[in-house]
């Protein structure tokens, strides 16, 4: 890891902590919650000896770049404004682009609002999801799971907060990267995440420096920042009104996991499999379900991942 410089850049009134490597071509990487850049850490090595310029920047809210309090900051637009301020600093027109978790939501609406800036994209865990004009995000999330689904729960200010400071970072962190259950999350009001059972002994692609790079970090920071992208879930519903019904028009390659907890939400395998996802996306080009492997698909299954993502770029 001593290859990659870390720097921090001034994009859209924040300050943004960018770990990258290599040279050649930009490959922009987009983590997840809760993660960083270190999510990508095997893709930055891998990718950068195959002669790409790799970026990984901690997100609005995470890690070494700034937290602004209000969730009402972490828009889709925010975000992305951050991420076209970024690119303009490298000065570079386009990247390709690399979204995981809420990365990838991230980057379908930066496919959206900025195709100019998009060479292709590779999505991992989160297929696109088409704005249903009549239902907010979170009232039909409730409506499916009840209001003890994790995103309903996480939409409390300091309460799901306190929840997390009561389990410990640490544990917290084996929890979310060790699960396996493609069931919906449920946090239960009455118990918290006291009531989970103990996570199970780390996996081989993940190693106890792993999880104290994420939990020391997160111990500084706290997770509202995260958090607060669920937050804002509805206002971005309301916000990207107009944008109703438009096709994402960049080349995209979508990988999943079979576990995958995004996977088995009800209708989505019928969307991705269906046409549904080829008609909103009408230049996707290949979809990769990967067996046994579950939703930090990037990092338990790093090197396929690398591997799928350069196969993918190098035809452009």
């Amino acid at each position: 890891m001593e290859k990659v410089q870390h720097t921090t850049v001034t994009t859209n009134g924040i300050n943004m902590h960018v770990a990258s490597v290599g040279s050649g071509p930009v490959i922009l990487f987009l983590h997840g919650f809760p993660e960083l850049w270190y999510s990508w850490r095997h893709q930055l090595l891998s990718l950068s000896s195959l002669g790409y310029h790799c970026v990984a920047p901690d997100l609005r809210g995470y890690g070494d770049t700034d937290a602004p309090t209000s969730a009402a900051s972490y828009t889709v637009f925010h975000v992305v404004g951050d991420l076209v301020g970024l690119i303009d600093t490298l000065d570079i027109g386009s990247v390709y682009l690399v979204g995981h978790d809420w990365g990838a939501v991230i980057a379908w609406s930066f496919c959206q609002f900025r195709p100019d800036r998009v060479k292709a994209l590779v999505n991992l865990s989160v297929a696109y999801r088409p704005r249903n004009p009549t239902v907010k995000p979170v009232e039909g999330l409730r409506a499916l799971f009840g209001d003890d689904y994790y995103v309903c729960r996480f939409q409390e200010p300091g309460e799901i907060e306190d929840d997390f400071a009561q389990l410990g970072t640490g544990k917290l962190f084996r929890l979310f990267l060790t699960s396996r259950d493609p069931r919906p999350f449920l946090i239960p009001k009455e118990t918290g995440l006291k009531g989970m059972p103990d996570p199970p002994p780390l996996p081989s692609w993940i190693s106890e420096q792993d999880i104290d790079y994420f939990a020391n970090k997160f111990d500084r920071t706290g997770f509202t920042g995260g958090l607060n992208y669920y937050r804002a879930m509805d206002r971005n519903w309301e916000l990207t009104a107009p944008w109703t019904g438009l096709e994402i028009k960049v080349p995209v390659k979508f990988v999943v996991g079979d576990l995958d907890i995004t996977y088995h939400i009800p209708g989505v395998k019928e969307y991705i499999h269906g046409g549904g996802f080829k008609k909103d996306v009408p230049f996707l080009q290949e979809v990769v379900v990967m067996e046994g492997a579950a939703h930090f698909i990037n990092q338990e299954k790093s090197e396929e991942i690398s591997m799928h993502i350069y196969d993918f770029f190098k035809k452009f």
